[in-house]
């Protein structure tokens, strides 16, 4: 395989199932975290090693080690290996995907944003998702029965149970501490903002096709997803938050062996859900419209990114974040109708936000 953000949660817990199932690892690329990568080089002996900056080259103990996004595309291009794990973060992980299915290789997608973006230019049926709601509408999806509606389930982030009114006085310290477990820190602050599962709902629309998709909180992140059939019956899909899951599957096509713990009902005694309410959530005020029209995700996608770095640079304050990609949503009114189109959109975008 050629795992691209080897050194983040997805790139480790895919280390840890390659290794348990012997998969041989050709190409590894991270950031900066050059310690790590230099443990994982050891460990899985890839032909190829990519890193984020030319600057820390002299540090890399391999021999063939590539540098940025061009490094990224070259080795795509010179692998074997038919399967990509995308794993990078934010819109820098799109031009991974769209070189991988130009090379006619599978990829195994745990870089949202490449979907959210440009899931019109991607042909879908050559992307495995490589997340807990997708793949538990996946492991629930019978087409032999009329599906009314596909659910998947929000933790409700670090402000869930916030008064309102101190929502407005929010630090990233505070959108940083997750309710449920620890994550990056860009997916931590979209869990707070919501905007996390706004980019799930349209994944799926891209993934499943036209439909009736949504979102609620369950606040235990036992269940990941549920699906409504036009017979009234409802499935639900309950796991442990555990990654391996989803990627063990999208590795290696079935399992027949236990990955993850089963979920002890009795142990975890009740569940609560929630409606996502937009007061508190103000970016899900745009959901029906941007599933009516998914071609504007790159408009959502490169707004929050250019909040985001404001935010964590302490320009703007939580609340700002949603209002800005808001702002820029009613704003640029467009589609892109090809990709290069969706590169000079984003920069657009991120420049407005950047200039609010």
């Amino acid at each position: 395989m050629i795992l691209l953000g080897s050194t983040g949660s997805i790139g480790v817990n895919t280390l840890a199932i390659a290794e348990r199932f012997g998969l041989h690892v050709e190409v590894l690329g991270a950031g900066r975290n050059i310690e790590l990568l230099n443990r994982q080089i050891k460990r899985f002996n890839p032909s190829i090693v990519v890193i984020q900056e030319a600057r820390d080259r002299p540090i890399v103990d391999h021999p063939r080690v590539l540098i940025g996004q061009e490094g990224i595309m070259e080795a795509i291009r010179e692998a074997k290996s038919d399967l990509v794990i995308n794993a990078i973060v934010g819109f820098a992980g799109l031009r991974a995907t769209l070189e991988a299915l130009t090379c006619k290789k599978r990829v195994a997608l745990a870089n949202k944003e490449s979907l959210v973006v440009a899931g019109a230019f991607l042909d879908s049926s050559d992307i495995i998702p490589i997340d807990s709601e997708h793949f538990g509408l996946w492991y629930l999806h019978d087409i032999t029965r009329p599906i009314e509606r596909m659910l998947i389930t929000a933790s409700g982030g670090a402000f869930r149970d916030w008064p309102l009114e101190r929502l407005q006085h929010a630090t990233l310290a505070d959108a940083l501490r997750h309710p449920n477990w620890s994550m990056g820190r860009k997916i931590t602050i979209d869990s707070a903002t919501m905007t996390n599962k706004l980019f799930e709902l349209l994944e799926a629309r891209w993934l499943f096709g036209e439909g009736n998709f949504d979102a609620i909180i369950e606040t235990r992140s036992l269940i990941h997803a549920l699906i409504d059939y036009r017979d009234g019956s409802t499935t639900a899909h309950f796991a442990r938050a555990d990654m391996q899951l989803p990627i063990a599957f999208a590795l290696l096509g079935s399992v027949q062996e236990r990955i993850v713990d089963r979920v002890d009902l009795l142990e975890c005694g009740g569940l609560e859900f929630r409606a996502i309410d937009p007061e508190r959530y103000p970016i899900w005020s745009i959901k029906e419209d941007l599933l009516r029209r998914p071609k504007r995700g790159v408009i959502v996608n490169a707004a929050n990114e250019a909040a985001i770095e404001r935010f964590i640079a302490d320009e703007i304050g939580f609340m700002q974040i949603a209002r800005l990609t808001l702002d820029a949503y009613a704003h640029f009114d467009v589609e892109a109708s090809e990709v290069d189109a969706l590169f000079a959109l984003d920069e657009e975008v991120r420049r407005w936000v950047k200039e609010r």
